[in-house]
């Protein structure tokens, strides 16, 4: 199972990348745990700059923008 958080403050970007991780993951039958996480302390201290940002399994995968379908499907 792959720990996911997705950082952002609530955005519309945040709130789409969140709604793209749960719909691939459901189609492809992949095992997560997703979270949202808001709190600006937290994010910065991922080091992301620019939201939304995607962590997975602890590593910084992606920041600033909804990623490409492909490219979540290739995460998962």
């Amino acid at each position: 199972m792959k720990n996911i958080k997705v950082l952002g403050t609530g955005c519309a970007n945040c709130q789409n990348t969140l709604k793209l991780i749960e719909e691939v993951a459901r189609t492809k039958g992949a095992a997560i745990q997703l979270e949202k996480i808001e709190d600006l302390q937290q994010i910065i201290g991922y080091g992301v700059m620019s939201t939304p940002g995607v962590i997975i399994d602890g590593k910084l995968v992606h920041a600033g923008g909804v990623p490409a379908r492909a490219k979540v499907e290739g995460w998962l």
